[in-house]
C-alpha cells in the first residue's frame, strides 16, 4: 500500500471541496424528498479512480459532511457514510486502472462505469437505506425509494461527468514509453 503523502492530502482536500461546492450549490431537486440531481459523484468517482480508495473515502465523507452541516438540518450520517462507501468502492474497483499513466480508452471507460454502477447500487440501494432505518427509524418504503432514485441519478451523472474527467485527465498525461531520448 502506498504511503498517504502530500499528493493524497491535496487530492482529498480538493476532492472534498469540489464535492461540497457541487453538492451544495449545483443541486437540482429531483421531486423525491431530500433527493437532488447533482454532479458531485462524477468528481468523487474520478478522484477515487485516480488517487485510490483512501482519498475516495475521505473526500466523500468530508464533502458530504460539510454539505449537510451547511444546510443546518444536522448531519445525516447514513448518507455521509454512503458517500464514503461510494468513494471506497470506486477507488478499490479502479485501483489497477492506468488513468494516471495516460491510458484511458474504451476499456477504461467501460471498467469505470461498471465499477461506479456497482458502487452506487451498493451505496444507495443498500447502505444508505439500511442505515436510515437503523439509525433514524425511517420508513423502509421512503428510504428505499430515495435510494433507488439517488442511485439512478448518481449513476447517470457519474457516467457522464466522471467518464469525461477520466478521458480529459488521461489526455494530459504523456503515455508510457512516448518520450524518447534524442541522439
Amino acid at each position: 500500500m502506498k504511503r498517504f503523502g502530500v499528493k493524497a492530502i491535496v487530492a482529498t482536500a480538493i476532492g472534498a471541496a469540489l464535492f461540497f461546492v457541487l453538492g451544495r450549490f449545483v443541486a437540482i431537486p429531483s421531486g423525491i424528498p431530500d433527493t437532488n440531481i447533482s454532479i458531485q459523484y462524477g468528481i468523487l468517482g474520478f478522484i477515487a479512480a485516480v488517487f485510490g480508495p483512501i482519498v475516495g473515502v475521505l473526500a466523500g465523507l468530508i464533502g458530504h459532511f460539510f454539505i449537510d452541516f451547511s444546510f443546518g438540518w444536522g448531519v445525516w450520517w447514513s448518507w455521509v457514510i454512503a458517500s464514503a462507501v461510494f468513494g471506497l468502492l470506486a477507488g478499490i474497483g479502479m485501483n489497477k486502472a492506468d488513468i494516471d499513466g495516460g491510458e484511458f480508452g474504451k476499456a477504461g471507460a467501460i471498467r469505470f462505469n461498471i465499477v461506479q454502477i456497482i458502487a452506487h447500487l451498493i451505496s444507495w440501494v443498500v447502505v444508505a437505506p439500511v442505515l436510515d432505518i437503523l439509525i433514524y427509524a425511517e420508513p423502509a418504503n421512503k428510504v428505499f425509494l430515495q435510494g433507488l432514485v439517488s442511485a439512478g441519478i448518481n449513476i447517470v451523472a457519474t457516467g457522464i461527468v466522471g467518464t469525461l474527467l477520466c478521458f480529459a485527465y488521461a489526455a494530459t498525461i504523456p503515455k508510457k514509453g512516448s518520450l524518447k531520448e534524442e541522439d
